[in-house]
């Protein structure tokens, strides 16, 4: 009788601490530098998290940290994601310099067509490829944003020439080496310095996607938009990641676990990057309404500015190529994946 006693409280014992596990809940710190009312808080990260909540019954819930609220600078935010300072993070790649190699063949000059078709390719990419650039956290996308445009405070740009001495921000090492070739000086910065820079006049034009022109106030600082022919390639995007800490991950049960890997990948990464392009219309809108001049660079004209830039992707595949990697494969291959996700 004892024996059997003894039993069956082990039984429960087992049963309560297996239910414990099972009913396991978890708040994860999502942290990123632009403010709550842009894309990535209200289009990604509220909708992203809400659907962690319903598929867990309420068990996953999101702590949203947006402007660094956490503490740190941008380029910082991936190392908070490793060290887990943040359970989740959304940065640029290319503000980790040369820490993305492989994964930057999508910021090369005139590759990208559509964000989410891009977004989709560089998923794929990564996974197939690139995947030890990521090895430090778990990762969950890999997108990019709409068409990058020039945005200048004294001079509309209308051709190359009129690149010449224009300071100029970049967000990546490839846009900066884009931008010189094309006989502007680069200044490299994370883009919430970029309207002090402007203002100041440390800077005389910054290259960015129109959905962020009106959340750091450019909109109200720079007088001129010069967009490129929608028919072209894009003359640039940045490439994101939103990675998760390893050691959160690991630490949930099987089926929570489950509910993260289900809402990340190839369509969280899509999903990123289309309801970053779908913010460009209004960016755009707003940046009119403020009084901006807007043009349009021709087909013709950006020929030669693809020209000037192309041999960075000469100079991408002798790097592949050096650090012991096939650079025209990698090349092709993520120029193939653009061309199977574009329609």
């Amino acid at each position: 009788m004892k024996k059997l006693f003894a039993k069956t409280l082990i039984a429960a014992s087992i049963a309560g601490t297996a239910f414990a596990v099972q009913a396991q809940e978890v708040t994860l710190k999502v942290h990123h530098f632009l403010s709550a009312q842009t894309f990535i808080h209200t289009g990604v990260f509220e909708p992203w998290c809400a659907k962690l909540g319903k598929d867990s019954n309420n068990r996953i819930k999101c702590q949203i940290y947006p402007a660094m609220q956490l503490g740190g600078t941008p380029p910082q935010l991936y190392d908070q994601a490793k060290d887990g300072v943040a359970d989740v993070v959304w940065t640029v790649l290319g503000y980790s310099a040369n820490r993305f190699p492989m994964s930057e063949v999508f910021e090369l000059p005139f590759t990208m067509t559509k964000a989410e078709a891009t977004s989709r390719a560089a998923w794929e990419f990564t996974q197939q490829y690139a995947a030890h650039e990521f090895k430090d956290v778990k990762v969950l996308a890999v997108h990019v944003h709409g068409p990058g445009y020039l945005f200048t405070t004294k001079k509309q740009m209308k051709t190359m020439e009129d690149f010449k001495g224009m300071k100029f921000r970049a967000p990546t090492r490839l846009t900066n080496k884009m931008l010189a070739s094309m006989g502007a000086t680069p200044v490299g910065m994370p883009v919430p310095a970029v309207p002090e820079a402007l203002s100041k006049g440390v800077i005389e034009g910054a290259v960015i996607p129109y959905q962020v022109v009106p959340s750091i106030k450019v909109n109200e600082i720079a007088k001129f938009g010069a967009e490129t022919d929608p028919k072209f390639p894009a003359l640039y995007t940045t490439v994101f990641t939103i990675a998760m800490n390893k050691a959160k991950y690991d630490s949930l049960p099987a089926d929570l676990k489950k509910v993260i890997d289900n809402n990340s990948g190839i369509e969280f990464s899509a999903m990123a990057g289309r309801v970053q392009e779908a913010d460009d219309g209004p960016g755009r809108e707003k940046s009119k309404a403020a009084g901006m001049t807007i043009n349009v660079i021709p087909a013709s004209e950006l020929e030669k500015w693809k020209k000037a830039s192309g041999a960075l992707d000469d100079e991408w595949m002798a790097n592949m190529t050096k650090a012991g990697h096939d650079g025209p494969k990698l090349f092709k291959a993520a120029q193939d994946l653009i061309k199977k996700h574009t329609k």
